[in-house]
């Protein structure tokens, strides 16, 4: 984790689909590989040198937070229709976090770094994963 991690501009992302943080591991690996993996979404972050100077994507993953991606480049990439959108090119670490419950948006957000949860310690992020809705009652009364 960066030294600024906590002073860094990161991107908040609805983790469409996935029920799990193995389900976007597994979607990931299935897609990318062992290279980078690659978000792309319609809106370009107007505050794109922020987000690259340390930011991570934070998945939001059925309603809470539990994972994180370094930010590692931003590519203009353009679709079939001609519109050009932005690729968020991550790191293939997934990180898993502390569980913090977040109420659905459209779209991504910026997210400071002083809002952003903990990252897992390496021994806890190997362990099973506790069922998600306990870990949101955790986090709800304060023992995430």
């Amino acid at each position: 984790m960066p030294e600024n991690h906590t002073e860094a501009l990161h991107i908040l992302k609805l983790c469409v689909g996935a029920e799990s943080v193995e389900d976007l591991i597994n979607w990931q690996k299935a897609h990318f590989g062992a290279g980078s993996a690659v978000h792309v979404t319609r809106m370009w972050p107007k505050r794109a040198d922020e987000v690259l100077a340390g930011g991570s994507l934070y998945w939001v993953i059925k309603g809470v937070i539990l994972a994180r991606q370094q930010i590692l480049d931003l590519q203009p990439v353009t679709g079939a229709d001609g519109v050009t959108r932005c690729a968020f090119v991550l790191d293939k670490n997934v990180i898993r976090t502390e569980a913090v419950p977040r109420r659905p948006f459209q779209g991504w957000r910026y997210f400071p770094g002083t809002d952003a949860p903990q990252d897992l310690r390496t021994s806890t992020a190997r362990e099973e994963p506790l069922p998600r809705e306990l870990q949101t009652m955790l986090s709800e009364i304060g023992l995430r």
